[in-house]
């Protein structure tokens, strides 16, 4: 099974780059995000126990996750391997996942990490917009809509998050570098592959890069 994760900042490119590489690799993205929705959507157990947490303003629990993510691997389009985004974002989600895998006889084969710093993360995500529909990412200037302030793809309304100010942004980055940082050291001193990325170029060039790398792993 080829258990990719991609890894970087708030504003690193993973989710765009992340379907880039799936569909290169012939393998799903899996992004944590669309996973919640479709459960909360389809009103499943899983997206039920969730929901319970989220109605008392707290944080789902690791194993809820976890759980809906073992569910998503085990569906055969899954088979052969899966990108992941989003996740993990804490050791203790690292470690969690890597249970799961082994579970599976599998394990992280490796780490795709995106670099991008400072005042460049901060444009990026200033200028986001997503759409109301299905979360499909544009770009004011980067990536603008044919026309402006609807979806190509589904004609929904593009907005602005809530978290992409300049302050949350900064604060969300110092979070990434205090919690989600250490997961790349676990991956390092289990031996797995990490792969390091310049994401601050053309986004071709960095998909570019993640593709061979990718197909560099199926060969070996």
């Amino acid at each position: 099974m080829l258990a990719v994760l991609l890894f970087g900042p708030p504003g690193a490119g993973k989710g765009t780059q992340a379907a880039a590489v799936a569909a290169a690799s012939g393998v799903p993205h899996i992004a944590t995000g669309d996973m919640f929705r479709e459960h909360l959507r389809s009103d499943s157990e899983l997206g039920r126990l969730a929901r319970s947490y989220m109605d008392r303003g707290e944080l789902v629990p690791d194993d809820v996750t976890i759980g809906m993510l073992g569910e998503r691997i085990s569906q055969p389009d899954a088979a052969g391997g899966f990108v992941l985004d989003g996740f993990p974002r804490t050791l203790d989600q690292a470690a969690a996942l890597d249970r799961l895998l082994a579970e599976r006889g599998a394990r992280v084969s490796a780490v795709l990490d995106i670099e991008v710093h400072g005042d460049e993360l901060v444009r990026r995500l200033s200028g986001r917009l997503v759409c109301r529909a299905s979360s499909h990412p544009y770009h004011v200037t980067d990536a603008p809509p044919a026309v402006p302030g609807i979806c190509d793809i589904d004609g929904s309304e593009l907005y602005h998050r809530d978290d992409d100010r300049e302050d949350v942004i900064r604060n969300r980055v110092a979070v990434f570098e205090h919690e989600t940082r250490p997961v790349r050291e676990h991956y390092l001193a289990l031996g797995t592959p990490i792969v390091t990325i310049d994401g601050a170029r053309d986004r071709a060039e960095v998909e570019a890069d993640l593709v061979q790398a990718v197909r560099g792993l199926e060969q070996s």
